[in-house]
């Protein structure tokens, strides 16, 4: 493995990531509202899905999502209606007006989260197409390890990332009412996020 192929695959995989989409903004809804310790086991449901998803497309699930592109788009209905619950529950308590009630998200979030995540399917898939054939010195079989390594070890920097800037910047800036507005602003981004979940999805195309 050369320089040159890991910053070829940065360069495609690190924006693709880092980038916000429906986990990377409840990981900031988390770390703003629960900080980073109480984050950790919805980050870890995400990663065991990242994971196995990894495995599974490496490994020939991709080939049966690329010629079954509508069951992607049920998964992304799916998706949407969960974003639309988690918004709900980050709303209920400004309108209860009891910010100690507002939705703890877990472990089983997480992995409700990611395997609903459209954008993770076709980011996996989308790596083994361009990078699988491009390590000629390994079988397929380590090359398809190498890459799930590097792409595990990439979100959990990434994803901590996201949840240990929230928790910091909501922990300087927002206090007492500010929460509420905090709530409200993560309410409407998981809306929006599940709006264009149904815009974009194929079925209805």
């Amino acid at each position: 493995m050369t320089y040159a192929f890991v910053l070829s695959w940065l360069a495609v995989m690190f924006p693709l990531v880092s980038s916000p989409g429906p986990a990377n903004i409840v990981f900031a809804a988390s770390g703003a509202n629960y900080g980073v310790k109480k984050s950790i086991p919805l980050m870890l449901g995400v990663e065991v899905v990242f994971f196995t998803k990894s495995l599974l497309i490496g490994f020939g699930l991709g080939t049966i999502l690329e010629n079954n592109l509508n069951l992607l788009g049920v998964l992304q209905l799916f998706g949407a209606a969960y974003l639309f619950y988690l918004a709900y529950g980050f709303f209920k308590p400004v309108l209860n007006n009891d910010l100690s009630k507002s939705k703890k998200l877990g472990f089983i979030d997480g992995i409700i989260i990611q395997f609903f995540n459209v954008k993770g399917w076709i980011m996996i898939v989308l790596m083994f197409s361009l990078f699988t054939a491009a390590l000629p010195s390994y079988d397929k079989t380590t090359t398809v390890a190498l890459l799930i390594v590097m792409l595990s070890i990439l979100n959990l920097c990434t994803h901590l990332l996201w949840i240990s800037s929230s928790a910091y910047i909501v922990k300087i800036f927002c206090k007492g009412e500010n929460q509420k507005i905090q709530a409200i602003i993560f309410s409407i981004s998981l809306i929006l996020v599940g709006i264009w979940f149904l815009w974009d999805n194929i079925l209805f195309k």
